[in-house]
């Protein structure tokens, strides 16, 4: 299983064909995150991936761990920022044990990758303080490019997996139906779900349009309130 996790590791570098997206989706739900949540939480986060919230939620809570099965990942990581304050545990998902227990727990587009999302969200409640949140970052199969391209005979099914998807090894797609769905299979109570960045085009169209930072964060905002139609979904769940 190791040698399959660090066998991904390519689509973590700044050569990988759809870095355009992960730069935006990935500085983006973060701060999201971090406007709901009080500094003083202790957070534990889900998978290093490239790094991004790590930072930034070491930065400005309390208390971060982070649990990586990839150990490839993981000295990349900490390679590039040595001077990250957060813990970072190698491990899976799967045998992952403490007996602390987190203000916030953070699925940052995690439930795609693993064999059995289920089993991660149901085994991770129990690290779950009283009165704490679990937030949830998946892709969205229905989102607008989507639907556009599936409109346009470009993408026959909605749900399958595009070539970035692959690369990245996710293995299903998610709507904000089957989101709220599974979160509410595994004894979640959905507080909310908004979208993360309302991408209107493919990624290589909106890289030749040359979009200014200020309307790549409008699309993000406008995305909020548009999550049946956002590249991913953020969902903010507590224990029923």
């Amino acid at each position: 299983m190791a040698d399959q996790l660090d066998s991904f590791i390519s689509a973590y570098g700044e050569g990988f064909a759809y870095s355009f997206d992960n730069d935006i989706l990935l500085n983006w739900y973060p701060r999201r995150i971090i406007e709901r949540t009080a500094l003083s939480a202790s957070v534990l986060e889900l998978g290093v991936g490239h790094g991004y919230s790590t930072q930034r939620f070491a930065r400005h809570f309390s208390r971060t761990v982070v649990v990586d099965g990839s150990a490839a990942i993981i000295e990349k990581f900490r390679s590039e920022h040595p001077d990250c304050a957060a813990q970072i545990v190698e491990s899976y998902f799967e045998s992952f044990q403490t007996d602390e227990r987190f203000d916030v727990i953070v699925m940052g587009f995690v439930l795609e990758h693993v064999a059995d999302p289920d089993l991660i969200l149901r085994r991770f409640k129990r690290f779950l303080a009283p009165g704490g949140r679990c937030f949830v970052a998946v892709p969205n199969g229905e989102s607008m490019h989507r639907q556009l391209g599936h409109l346009a005979g470009l993408l026959d099914d909605m749900m399958s997996l595009g070539q970035g998807d692959i690369e990245l090894g996710h293995l299903r797609q998610y709507s904000k139906s089957t989101l709220h769905e599974q979160l509410e299979a595994a004894g979640y109570s959905v507080r909310s779900i908004e979208g993360i960045f309302l991408k209107p085009f493919t990624t290589a169209q909106l890289q030749a349009l040359e979009l200014s930072p200020a309307i790549t964060q409008a699309l993000c905002q406008l995305g909020v309130n548009y999550p049946e139609l956002s590249c991913a979904l953020l969902a903010e769940a507590e224990l029923v």
